[in-house]
């Protein structure tokens, strides 16, 4: 099911204020029209009244058995009057002030009627409409009923209604076109709220010294968005604090670990000193200890390693051991798979150059790119069959130089793709070691090719594994 769309707080504030405003006025417009109509009906009514009483009055020469016009009746009254059950007056005063007789349907529907006396009700005639009636009772016995029409009533009510729903659709018009304008500016603030989070947001926090300037203006607790602020300002504050912490600790280790490797250097290199002295010194020695001599010395080899290893991280996370210049990436991949096929010739190793490329300089340190390359090229010897074809492909994209490692050896585990370039990464499967490691070969390549402001990725499938190196080329390369 696919999600509802989200409303923004300052669509949902303009909205509510004109729907909020759209009720009270639906709810005002029709109270008032409907105490408009009862009030109209009732004054109505009254002059029903008023017209039964008066077509009950004597006419002309004060003989009441002699029928004449309707004495001073407004237009649109109409009177019936019954004497003996007979109709003696059945008339209506039409928009002329002529008097018009009832026909014998309009007749009969008011005849019909069953009214208690001082009550009014309400008929609908033929091709008259709609009346207010009420029915009188003369000391001679003669029935009487009189009307007015409800059209007047209706039409107000009408047109009340009328004015009510153009001014309602005006004002909530206005209303949202102010109440967009008034949102807008009590939502500044929070607007440079979010500006700020925004700036906060591309700032290197990952590594180095981290100094957090930032911070909202609005920050007054009286105001719900200065409380935002003045929230934001604090956690900035411990964001500070926490990175500030951070790099302090990561200096101290950075620190130990560089002073520790260099020392350690020293008595390294005496150990396997001695321990090749002693194993060429010509003496007749038991074998179980010349196995051990030649363990040692192993050992201590692969312990030097792994210090230079950590002492170059070290260096390098302090932005140091780089030597700029110029370096001209094919030549330096030409002598590291030469290399690498002396180092294994097991392997097939190939080259990869479009010659119409030329030279793909890029600036930075030869012999730290040199360990770039020779350290992706050891990966796949070490993680990869005998028989594993290697290429090496050096090309252009746009301002970067891209050097790509491909094997189509058995890949790497899914799970280790996601650490592969942090340190003492390590994986087993299918992608078997034939040799120990120290598990930095990676880390080192990731640590130089970001101080030289490039990136590296890994992409692996069974029979296709790609390390893909981009460094920006030199200005005179482009």
């Amino acid at each position: 099911m696919a999600s509802r769309p989200t409303w923004s707080l300052r669509r949902r504030l303009v909205v509510g204020i004109v729907a909020l405003l759209a009720v009270v006025s639906v709810v005002v417009g029709v109270l008032s029209v409907l105490a408009l109509r009862q009030n109209l009906l009732t004054r109505l009514d009254a002059q029903v009244q008023d017209a039964v009483s008066r077509a009950d009055a004597p006419t002309t020469g004060g003989h009441p058995d002699v029928d004449d016009q309707l004495p001073a009746n407004r237009i649109g009254t109409l009177v019936l009057r019954f004497r003996g059950g007979t109709v003696v007056r059945a008339e209506y005063i039409d928009d002329a002030g002529t008097a018009v007789r009832l026909s014998n349907a309009q007749i009969i529907q008011l005849e019909s009627l069953s009214l208690e006396r001082g009550s009014v009700a309400t008929v609908e005639l033929d091709d008259l409409g709609e009346f207010r009636v009420a029915e009188h009772s003369t000391p001679a016995g003669d029935r009487v009923i009189a009307g007015l029409p409800t059209a007047e009533v209706t039409s107000t009510s009408s047109n009340l209604a009328l004015i009510f729903a153009l001014v309602t659709l005006a004002a909530l018009i206005s209303a949202a076109l102010a109440g967009i304008q008034v949102v807008r500016v009590a939502l500044l603030p929070l607007g440079r709220v979010t500006a700020t989070a925004r700036r906060v947001a591309e700032l290197p926090l990952a590594r180095g010294q981290v100094a957090l300037i930032e911070r909202v203006a609005d920050a007054d607790p009286h105001t719900e968005v200065g409380q935002v602020g003045a929230a934001f300002n604090l956690m900035l504050e411990h964001v500070e604090t926490s990175l500030r912490s951070r790099q302090e600790s990561e200096e101290k280790v950075r620190q130990f670990v560089a002073d520790a490797s260099h020392e350690l250097r020293t008595p390294l290199a005496s150990i396997r000193g001695y321990s090749e002295l002693t194993r060429r010194s010509g003496l007749e020695l038991p074998d179980d200890i010349v196995y051990a001599l030649s363990r040692i010395e192993s050992e201590s080899v692969r312990m030097t390693s792994l210090v230079e290893d950590l002492l170059l991280l070290a260096r390098l996370d302090a932005g140091r051991d780089l030597i700029e210049g110029d370096v001209d990436l094919v030549p330096l991949i030409a002598d590291a798979v030469a290399d690498a096929h002396v180092a294994a010739p097991d392997h097939v190793w190939r080259v990869d150059v479009d010659p119409e490329t030329g030279p793909v300089v890029v600036p930075g340190d030869l012999n730290r790119l040199h360990q770039v390359v020779a350290n992706l090229l050891g990966n796949a010897r070490v993680h990869t069959p005998a028989g594993t074809i290697v290429t090496a492909i050096v090309a252009r994209e746009g301002s970067q130089a891209v050097v790509t490692i491909a094997d189509d050896g058995p890949g790497i585990a899914p799970d280790l793709l996601p650490v592969l370039f942090e340190r003492f990464a390590r994986g087993d499967g299918s992608r078997s070691r034939a040799t120990g490691s120290t598990g930095l070969g990676l880390a080192i390549v990731a640590a130089v090719v970001d101080a030289h402001g490039g990136s590296v990725a890994v992409t692996s499938v069974p029979g296709d594994t790609r390390f893909v190196v981009r460094l920006p080329l030199a200005v005179a390369s482009r």
